[in-house]
């Protein structure tokens, strides 16, 4: 990436505000065309969402742009299509315990719909928000019961079985951490009573310690900052056996959306802890060191980003994707090419990336790092400057999507190929728009000096646990709170 050091957030008002325009259109084009009935949508094809049966994990992104929309622009029928159709629909979720996608799903409806009245965006309703909050409690534990041990920790596990942790997953931990700060526990056998910090603290730690890497020897293919899409492990006694990937090229590549996934979950995270009482970071080696871990993650892997992405930081779908040498010496030297014929690009993942690495910048220059988070910053400019214009918006108005150029399971041949093309191109999908209008909200309230937009909302607005020790179960650890 040639990271642009004279973008502001100013100079992207007009991009933004174009972006807000074409997401109004495009959730009305779905809203009166989509039958809830038929699942949820999850990539276009030819212009049209349609469904794909593996879980519905873009159910709450659908709905949860509608309230984004309503952050973006203050309409109240947004809010009103965001609020009707959560409470109708998103119910299941908040119960399913066959899944990894809780932060998807609900933080994206139940989370933003509590956040905007917290924030005093949308009407204060005390029945509604207790509701919602009792359904992020629920939300939060149900996800920290998908738990395999490993030593010294454990994982959420992934949809397919205990043997499998995702890169994904690291953005669910915003279940937990909701639950959490809404004082609420997990309750297992004989009433243990097993801390939602403790599981989420445990997961970032076994995400950055086994998916990603920091070019120390770990194997061949040891590069600072890769990801690997899934691990697995040996159930029996916890001991991690080897990378893998479901949706990537191969286990030692980079597939970049698992990569944007970390490049974004880890400075949420640490904004997260800047919440927690330094007492309860105590069983995990205290604030100073659990911050360390996730930084060294965060870092390694948004220069990863940074290096492997084109000209213009949006990234091919695969750093290690056969057919790249194709396109040309110094292919990321140039903008990305969406309509080539070897390699699609994603823009899904630089969507995902970009929030992050403005995030970690942030996060770096208020913790007395101004250089380098200056850099961080401006990198996630730079994508935003690349992805909020052509060819990656969405401006047919009968194309139901917002933008461009996603690119969802490439391995199992599930992206349309328009007619005459070779590969991908030309379609969006849920969390690609979903996130983009994420990046949106997050501009514009730093363009427009309102709070900065945190998952969790408002502070005062936590109900802490204590931080107390708990009673070990028979035979097991001693857990904490």
């Amino acid at each position: 990436m040639k990271i642009d050091r004279t973008l502001t957030a100013a100079r992207l008002r007009a991009k933004v505000e174009a972006l807000a325009a074409l997401s109004a259109a495009k959730i009305r084009l779905l809203e009166k065309a989509w039958d809830p009935a038929a699942g949820a949508p999850v990539f276009t094809v030819a212009g049209t969402y349609t469904a794909r049966g593996w879980t519905e994990w873009t159910q709450g992104f659908q709905f949860g742009s509608a309230l984004l929309q309503f952050d973006l622009t203050g309409e109240a029928a947004f809010l009103e299509i965001g609020r009707r159709r959560t409470l109708a629909h998103m119910a299941p979720h908040l119960s399913h315990t066959g899944v990894h996608d809780h932060g998807f799903n609900n933080v994206s409806t139940y989370g933003n719909l509590r956040r905007l009245m917290l924030e005093g965006k949308a009407p204060r309703d005390p029945g509604l928000l207790a509701h919602l909050e009792t359904a992020l409690k629920v939300s939060g534990a149900v996800q920290a019961a998908r738990w395999t041990p490993i030593p010294n920790g454990g994982f959420i596990y992934s949809f397919n079985g205990p043997h499998s942790l995702f890169a994904d997953t690291i953005r669910s931990l915003r279940a937990l951490a909701l639950a959490y700060r809404l004082g609420h526990v997990l309750m297992g056998e004989a009433d243990r009573r097993i801390s939602l910090l403790e599981r989420l603290v445990h997961h970032a730690d076994a995400t950055a310690r086994f998916t990603v890497y920091y070019g120390e020897g770990r194997d061949a293919y040891d590069v600072r900052g890769r990801v690997a899409h899934e691990s697995i492990f040996n159930c029996n006694d916890g001991a991690y056996r080897c990378p893998s990937s479901q949706q990537g090229f191969s286990p030692f590549t980079t597939w970049t959306r698992g990569l944007a996934w970390v490049v974004l979950g880890y400075p949420e995270e640490l904004e997260f802890l800047e919440t927690v009482d330094d007492a309860a970071l105590a069983p995990f080696g205290g604030r100073d060191a659990v911050e360390a871990r996730w930084l060294k993650a965060a870092t390694a892997t948004a220069d990863f980003y940074i290096a492997n992405s084109a000209a213009d930081g949006i990234p091919y779908w695969d750093t290690g994707a056969p057919d790249l040498h194709r396109l040309g010496e110094g292919y990321l030297e140039r903008p990305a090419d969406p309509f080539n014929d070897w390699e699609p690009v994603d823009s899904s993942a630089a969507a995902i990336a970009a929030q992050g690495l403005l995030r970690l910048g942030r996060y770096l220059e208020r913790h007395g790092r101004a250089a380098d988070g200056a850099t961080y910053w401006q990198a996630g400019l730079t994508v935003a400057n690349a992805l909020f214009d052509d060819p990656y918006l969405s401006r047919d108005a009968k194309h139901q999507g917002l933008i461009l150029h996603s690119v969802y399971h490439r391995p199992n041949g599930w992206d349309h190929i328009p007619p005459g093309a070779k590969i991908p191109r030309g379609e969006s999908s849920m969390w690609g728009d979903y996130h983009a209008r994420e990046l949106a909200v997050l501009l514009a309230r730093e363009i427009r000096g309102e709070a900065w937009y945190a998952f969790f909302g408002p502070e005062e607005a936590a109900e802490k646990p204590a931080a107390v020790p708990e009673k070990p179960a028979r035979g097991g650890k001693r857990q904490r709170r």
